[in-house]
């Protein structure tokens, strides 16, 4: 009763200090609590956060993802960037582990880079980030947002040190890299963006070219391939961390790269679609593409982009027709194992990109 006279200013104050210091719960240390928590399946998480405001904070916080990952707790979801039948981009996501595998919308994507084109998409840490783009009325942007996927929400982040369209973004080492593109100083360049410091450093290299078509991460190293128009051949390049500088990549790796490409457990796969869908394998020790198989046209709808998940590869089409692929026991015979398809939406969008997202 002598709470409720001090006046609500109080109570509230008293409150606030009970949720802050009260257990995630009640007889069981913290730590033990964490060791439980962490233990539940992604999917529950939003439901975790409405049981109080602690369990809110944790699962919103660095140190829920950190020990998730440190105890190999986290779980891989993929993120498809799309574009619908009005020109308007549109972001999904996938849960693999999910009993019904279907597509959701993420909503809430910023206003201003709905329109845009050549638009930067990447997954680090457990935030995704859209990245510079170009529009009719505003030329090429330096814009950056992220999405935080534990707290579902879209924020500013730190613009690009250079304004850069239709451009490579990878992940190398825990730090963000946005390559080449079209802008005024973008054909050459390529930025490094370090979470630690919030900041983004840029580079320059002769090597590089405007016309980036499609990049991948490999033993380590940033592989671009870039498109020299007018002249048909494509140039391949290669980023060495050591010594921060842009070679030409490996002739025999390269002439099989005719698509859009995944890395599992070290292992390069490529789409090829210029004749239906064939899924290629780049085999390191006998330096040559293996074919693994055909896709049927049936449940694939070219063209496609790739994510890699565990032993599996997505394939994932326009509308968001999906079909996984088991490559976790392929050896030298090229056998493959379609594992399941899932059904596209009910509007044929355009798959820009996939990026996986671990928590």
């Amino acid at each position: 009763m002598e709470l409720v006279n001090d006046g609500t200013e109080s109570s509230n104050g008293v409150d606030e200090a009970e949720i802050t210091n009260s257990p995630l719960i009640p007889g069981l240390p913290d730590d033990i609590s964490l060791v439980c928590l962490a233990r539940v399946p992604r999917r529950y998480h939003p439901v975790l956060k409405c049981v109080s405001k602690r369990w809110g904070g944790l699962v919103c916080s660095e140190e829920w993802v950190y020990y998730r990952k440190k105890h190999k707790l986290d779980e891989t979801w993929i993120y498809a960037l799309c574009r619908d039948t009005l020109d308007k981009l549109l972001c999904f996501v996938l849960d693999p582990t999910s009993s019904r595998k279907c597509w959701k919308l993420i909503r809430g994507l910023p206003p201003r880079t709905m329109k845009r084109k050549g638009i930067g998409f990447e997954a680090l840490g457990n935030k995704l980030f859209l990245l510079g783009g170009c529009g009719w009325s505003e030329g090429v942007i330096d814009e950056v947002y992220s999405y935080n996927a534990s707290l579902n929400s879209w924020v500013e982040a730190t613009s690009l040190s250079t304004a850069r369209c239709f451009f490579a973004c990878e992940v190398l080492d825990e730090k963000l890299y946005a390559i080449g593109g079209i802008g005024q100083n973008s054909s050459d360049s390529w930025d490094t963006f370090d979470p630690c410091t919030n900041g983004w450093t840029s580079r320059r290299d002769p090597n590089i070219i405007p016309e980036v078509e499609d990049s991948v991460v490999m033993d380590g190293k940033i592989y671009i391939r870039c498109g020299k128009y007018p002249v048909t051949p494509h140039v391949y390049l290669v980023y060495e961390p050591s010594s921060d500088t842009w070679q030409h990549a490996d002739a025999d790796m390269v002439s099989g790269w005719r698509g859009p490409a995944a890395v599992v457990e070290g292992v390069l796969f490529v789409l090829d679609q210029r004749s239906g869908s064939r899924l290629m394998m780049w085999h390191k020790e006998r330096r040559e593409w293996i074919p693994v198989g055909k896709l049927s046209p049936l449940l694939t709808r070219p063209p496609c982009q790739l994510a890699a998940v565990g032993k599996s590869i997505f394939v994932v089409g326009k509308g968001l027709s999906t079909v996984v692929v088991d490559v976790g026991d392929l050896g030298d015979v090229g056998r493959v194992m379609t594992g399941s398809s899932i059904p596209k939406l009910d509007s044929d969008y355009d798959v820009i990109s996939c990026k996986c997202l671990a928590i």
